[in-house]
């Protein structure tokens, strides 16, 4: 698993994430919204560590161990920013308040780090064998999300008070007690005595499968990169861990820029045909060209705001 490297450097890998994680949770404890300059603020301190930890790896390694790191770093970033917008349309179906998102965050990034861990220890080849089915059912997800986010974009805003006929709750209920009402940010709540999950956990549920998914493109886009294992793994992770600012910055920028939910409806459905344009044809979008497509509509959703701003007070229009 660690290759050329030795337990003592994970060991300062883990240091560093843990002590990170234990500053961002001490500094987000209270159900706020995360403001725009918080955000952006936290977008610099994670790509400063992702950063940092190059230099590291080329004063203890070799230039060139560094420059693979940072390939990998890179290429996780780009691919990584479709995460995004799937978040924001889980986070709009569960109707989740802008105070409790950066709690399924942060314990979605968490579950990640052992995800990812699993992943990259299974190799290409256990992705393989699920890859087909996989982008599959995904893709049609993601589909599926941009269409339920445009109805929804056409209505008036509004909080979701009982989730019995949420899509979630009913197919959970199936197997486990699930709460019908949310508790606060809690996961869990008690009812007559029994303990229920709250539609918040099952949130963060979709939000940790979500990021599997993704994980099926860009663990196997590294190792074709590197088949060092640390090195795959610590740039995957330090890439992931600064995704939740990311996405803050995104949402912030949602609220003042009143066209820029049809952007992310737009990219939702780029993001779904691309996976299963994938599958069918075996046709691949190059990650750089991914990208500039997801810029390029981010782009044309800013500009509509602008030029025509309406309300903006952040009511859709």
């Amino acid at each position: 698993m660690l290759g050329q490297y030795s337990w003592a450097e994970l060991s300062v890998f883990c240091v560093i994430v843990v002590a990170a994680l234990l500053v961002d949770l001490f500094s987000h404890k209270k159900d706020v919204a995360i403001s725009m300059k918080n955000a952006a603020l936290w977008s610099l301190v994670w790509v400063g560590l992702g950063l940092g930890f190059a230099v590291y790896i080329g004063a203890t390694h070799s230039r060139e161990q560094s420059y693979l790191y940072l390939a990998g770093y890179l290429l996780e970033k780009s691919l990584s920013v479709d995460n995004l917008f799937v978040f924001m349309a889980i986070f709009s179906s569960f109707a989740v308040k802008d105070e409790y998102q950066h709690r399924v965050l942060y314990y979605g990034i968490i579950g990640a780090l052992i995800l990812r861990l699993i992943f990259v220890a299974a190799g290409a080849s256990l992705l393989a064998f699920f890859d087909t089915w996989a982008l599959t059912a995904f893709g049609l997800f993601v589909l599926w999300s941009a269409w339920k986010m445009w109805q929804e974009s056409r209505k008036p805003e509004h909080e979701i008070v009982d989730y019995t006929h949420h899509w979630a709750v009913s197919a959970a209920s199936r197997f486990m007690p699930v709460s019908s009402k949310l508790s606060g940010h809690d996961f869990f709540t008690k009812i007559d005595g029994r303990r229920h999950m709250t539609p918040l956990f099952l949130c963060l549920v979709t939000v940790e499968v979500a990021d599997v998914m993704f994980a099926f493109d860009s663990v196997p886009a590294i190792i074709a990169i590197t088949q060092e294992p640390f090195l795959v793994y610590t740039s995957n992770i330090f890439a992931i861990l600064g995704l939740r600012s990311m996405y803050f910055l995104l949402a912030a920028a949602r609220r003042y820029l009143v066209h820029l939910e049809k952007s992310v409806i737009a990219i939702l459905a780029f993001i779904g045909i691309k996976m299963l344009a994938q599958v069918i044809t075996g046709f691949h979008i190059a990650p750089r060209y991914s990208l500039m497509v997801v810029l390029g509509l981010l782009a044309l959703g800013i500009a509509a705001s602008l030029l025509s701003p309406g309300n903006q007070s952040g009511e859709k229009a």
